[in-house]
């Protein structure tokens, strides 16, 4: 049986003609030889597998050549023969990362000064050149610098960043490209041809895909497919054995989503689960999918790195995607891919991004699907605030009513069932809401102070400076209220100071005169919030107590002594003031910041 030797082994390039994917690089070290202006050292970077040492390797057998065809060797001199063997002395190779000591260095610098016995040059080349230490690359400085005129010196390296500024500046440094997916497609579909395998676009593109921009990679994927697979190299078979999933994945999902399908949709991510794939790599591919699918709409379908059938099939599938649902589509994947590592629950995250992408489907792709009504009606904003009745009395009051008359206008407004009056107001102001069973049209106050005084004047004022658009407005005052809120003081106290602790201090000393409520606060502060509030605190005083008609508010701000803790930061600093009168100068001489 005879022995296997690996694709990337075999089918190594031997020309320059024959590297994959770096024209820019073989092109110039052609030129460098035809007109024989070699540099004593290179620097060959780039990512793993894209030719690094291969073009080391070409570029010292081409040199050392006795017989060129122009920059290329000719392969049957005595140096070219020597080299195809393997037996060259002219071609020594280092591995940096297993020989990075000083010592190591030494002796290489001992074999630098043996001349070459076949051809001109003795080429060093030196990988992963990166791993040397740093007195290693001290020692190599001199060397490297004004090496004999035989010795040309061509370090390797994955890692530009880790080699010193001195090193840098005493090579030409040469920058390979990752090998693009047309290319190695190419060179896949060339090997294939000569090893008799059957290989269709899809399958190369899958393996091209995978490697990453690596002709080393792509070509153990390509043994390892054929391993599997054996002459022929179906898609499904190949993606199998690569452990990918395949596009026609993602265009399936392309299309449900499409069509706001998110309940088949998440069936298939559930098949995508199934097969060990995780929700990041599902996610990364699905959205590195709509991009491909929103570069090929237009004439950037060059930015796709897909050929044959495979790239018609892109350009089929965006024809029918609007750009506005694959840039949606893209935004929200992304923002779900930042979201998934920190995660609770990365199924539920990557659902939920499939059922809004779907939600984009439906509203971009209207013909697909019928139009969805909605199920719930909305609530009406402009309608009237629930209606406060207090409770009845078997006891009959007699009510103080006076009308208040307006000429005839224009058709009014919806009445209102709650009538409120917000003056701003000084200290000794009362503040007015009416709460009533049945609905009066609300009243507009032309001045925004209504000053205090008795009912009658306060009638005649409210007379003077009201339009009510031809309506006329009843306010009534029942001559009860002191007496019914009297009886219930300790429940109006109790109920208030439970639903609102913060208002405790003034709850404690609530007085009642006539249908007016007095409040005592410490603070400016507290006062505003307390008329913030006053039409839900006097409506809970009203049911509580039964009392029908209008009811005014006086606040007062005074000293006065607290019961319970104040629970505001400036109620409490006014506390800790009164009892401390020392806390002033205690404050400015430590530097207390008060929080």
């Amino acid at each position: 049986m005879e022995k296997f030797i690996v694709s990337a082994r075999k089918y190594r390039p031997a020309t320059f003609a024959s590297v994959v994917g770096q024209n820019h690089i073989t092109s110039t070290l052609k030129n460098a030889i035809e007109r024989g202006q070699l540099a004593h050292a290179y620097l060959f970077c780039g990512p793993r597998g894209v030719g690094k040492t291969t073009c080391a390797r070409i570029f010292a057998k081409a040199i050392n050549c006795q017989h060129p065809v122009g920059a290329e060797a000719c392969d049957k001199c005595d140096s070219c023969l020597s080299f195809n063997e393997n037996r060259s002395l002219n071609i020594h190779e280092l591995d940096a990362a297993s020989n990075n000591s000083v010592e190591d260095i030494r002796q290489l610098i001992e074999q630098v000064r043996v001349l070459p016995q076949i051809g001109q040059y003795s080429v060093f080349i030196i990988d992963e050149v990166h791993m040397l230490s740093q007195a290693a690359f001290n020692a190599f400085l001199k060397t490297l610098e004004e090496p004999p005129k035989h010795a040309i010196f061509i370090l390797a390296t994955t890692e530009k960043h880790k080699i010193i500024p001195t090193i840098l500046s005493r090579c030409q440094i040469y920058d390979f490209n990752r090998i693009r997916v047309e290319d190695a497609v190419g060179y896949l579909r060339y090997i294939a041809q000569n090893e008799g395998v059957e290989a269709d676009d899809e399958s190369l593109n899958l393996i091209a895909q995978k490697a990453d921009g690596g002709m080393r990679d792509a070509l153990s994927m390509f043994d390892k497919a054929v391993s599997f697979c054996g002459t022929k190299l179906e898609y499904h078979a190949v993606a199998a054995t690569l452990n990918v999933l395949d596009y026609e994945t993602y265009f399936r999902f392309t299309e449900l989503l499409l069509r706001g399908d998110y309940v088949n949709a998440l069936l298939e991510y559930d098949a995508v689960l199934s097969k060990g794939f995780s929700g990041q790599i599902f996610m990364s591919g699905l959205n590195q999918h709509f991009r491909d699918l929103l570069v090929a709409k237009g004439p950037a379908v060059s930015l796709i790195e897909y050929t044959g059938s495979l790239l018609e099939k892109y350009r089929q599938q965006a024809a029918i995607c609007e750009p506005a649902f694959l840039f949606g589509a893209i935004s929200l994947l992304t923002e779900a891919d930042s979201k998934l590592r920190t995660s609770s629950s990365q199924r539920l995250l990557v659902e939920l991004t499939l059922m809004k992408i779907s939600t984009l489907g439906e509203k971009k792709n209207n013909e697909l699907t019928a139009p969805i009504e909605a199920k719930y009606d909305l609530p009406d904003l402009s309608a009237p605030k629930p209606q406060v009745v207090a409770p009845q009395t078997t006891t009959p009051q007699p009510v103080v009513e006076q009308e208040i008359k307006q000429p005839t206008a224009a058709p009014a407004p919806t009445p209102q069932p709650i009538t409120e009056q917000v003056p701003t107001v000084e200290n000794s102001e009362p503040q007015r809401v009416e709460v009533t069973p049945t609905p009066v049209v609300e009243v507009k106050p032309k001045s925004s102070v209504i000053l205090g005084g008795s009912i009658t004047s306060l009638l005649e004022k409210v007379s003077n400076e009201s339009e009510v658009d031809g309506k006329s407005v009843k306010i009534t005052i029942d001559p009860a209220s002191e007496a019914k809120m009297s009886q219930v003081k300790e429940r109006i106290v109790a109920q208030m100071c439970k639903e609102r602790p913060r208002f405790v201090s003034a709850f404690e000393q609530i007085e009642f005169e006539g249908n007016v409520v007095k409040l005592a606060v410490p603070s400016e502060a507290l006062r505003d919030e307390l008329i913030e509030m006053r039409y839900e605190i006097l409506t809970s005083i009203a049911a509580i107590a039964g009392v029908k008609g209008s009811l005014d508010m006086h606040i007062e701000v005074k000293e006065m002594d607290f019961k319970l803790k104040p629970k505001k930061l400036e109620d409490r600093v006014a506390h800790i003031r009164k009892v401390m009168p020392e806390f002033d100068y205690m404050q400015k001489a430590f530097d207390i910041d008060v929080e």
